[in-house]
């Protein structure tokens, strides 16, 4: 039987891509290489979709705990490389060494443990770059502390005005999918918490990515599921999370393919300009390939073996996100 098309294709996250993907003079999708790493991929074992713990952090048996911890994560979920230096950030935590988005989650673990509130709106409403800095403890000093404050400061308000201090209250509230008239998780996510609302404009098109939204609710999914109350009924609408690694990835298998231009200013460790069409494009590909390469790997197995897109990124993230080749750097907050 023949694969039907990722449900993906139909939501707002890849139809604005696919005009990006049109445009684009920096950055291009290669199908044969698509083609090429699919042969080899389709046969390797993926982590399953269903839900099940997550994260290497112990947060406690109650499932509402575990969603204040997910989401807290999510929104500090960016910028782990030293602008300067190129330095990733990374921790010593319980024994052992982590890098980028798991030493952030085992900094913030690790303040949690010893009592600091972390988890709870009216602490995050008033935290100070200080504090962040004591436990944001590692290697280098994290990036972007400042945006880092005024993120939570923002974010505490929001859930003591309308939450009772708890990400958990909003999670609950909503439609059980990312997409339900407006009432859906992911919809209402971006729209009562602005730092969500990663888009950009390009060539006069808005381009939409919802990268930390989306995967705020995969690791929901994975961390807490259905057994802790989360249901989200349409993970097979949900793309590729565009950062940083996916496309360094993504590149090193020829699947894209930069501009000699962009590649030299890439391996040179020059900031790529938010909002600039390099970046859009970078991010815009890194979605469409993704989608491409999920979708010829499912012609290459059983439909029972079938994956849908945020395998195939964990696939590559987990694989490449230590690796010491330069990726592109971007100031933002949304990745």
């Amino acid at each position: 039987m023949k694969p039907q098309p990722l449900p993906a294709w139909d939501r707002p996250v890849l139809q604005s891509v696919v005009a990006a993907v049109g445009d684009s003079r920096h950055v291009a999708t290669n199908p044969a290489a698509v083609e090429r790493v699919a042969e080899w991929m389709a046969y390797e074992p993926f982590s399953p979709p269903q839900g099940g713990p997550e994260a290497p952090f112990d947060w406690g048996r109650e499932p509402d705990g575990v969603i204040d911890a997910v989401m807290l994560k999510a929104s500090l979920d960016f910028a782990f490389t030293d602008f300067a230096t190129g330095a990733k950030f990374e921790t010593e935590y319980l024994g052992r060494m982590w890098s980028d988005s798991e030493a952030m989650y085992g900094c913030l673990h690790r303040a949690w443990s010893a009592g600091v509130p972390v988890l709870d709106g009216e602490y995050l409403a008033g935290v100070a770059v200080d504090d962040l800095d004591r436990i944001f403890a590692g290697s280098v000093t994290m990036p972007m502390l400042d945006d880092r404050a005024a993120i939570l400061n923002d974010i505490g308000e929001a859930l003591v005005d309308r939450y009772q201090g708890r990400f958990h209250r909003f999670v609950r509230g909503c439609a059980p999918a990312m997409y339900a008239g407006g009432a859906g998780l992911l919809e209402r996510l971006v729209t009562e918490f602005p730092r969500f609302d990663d888009h950009s404009e390009y060539h006069g098109a808005t381009v939409v990515f919802h990268k930390l939204a989306q995967l705020a609710l995969w690791s929901l999914h994975l961390s807490v599921g259905p057994g802790g109350g989360v249901v989200i009924g349409d993970l097979d609408g949900m793309t590729a999370f565009a950062d940083y690694v996916v496309p360094m990835a993504l590149e090193l298998m020829q699947v894209l393919e930069y501009t000699e231009q962009l590649e030299g200013r890439i391996a040179a460790g020059e900031v790529v300009p938010r909002d600039s069409d390099e970046e859009i494009e970078i991010r815009a590909h890194s979605l469409y390939a993704t989608a491409l390469l999920t979708e010829a790997i499912n012609r290459r197995r059983s439909p029972e073996r079938a994956l849908i897109i945020p395998q195939v990124d964990y696939r590559l993230w987990s694989t490449y996100h230590t690796a010491s080749k330069p990726h592109h750097l971007t100031r933002t907050i949304m990745y």
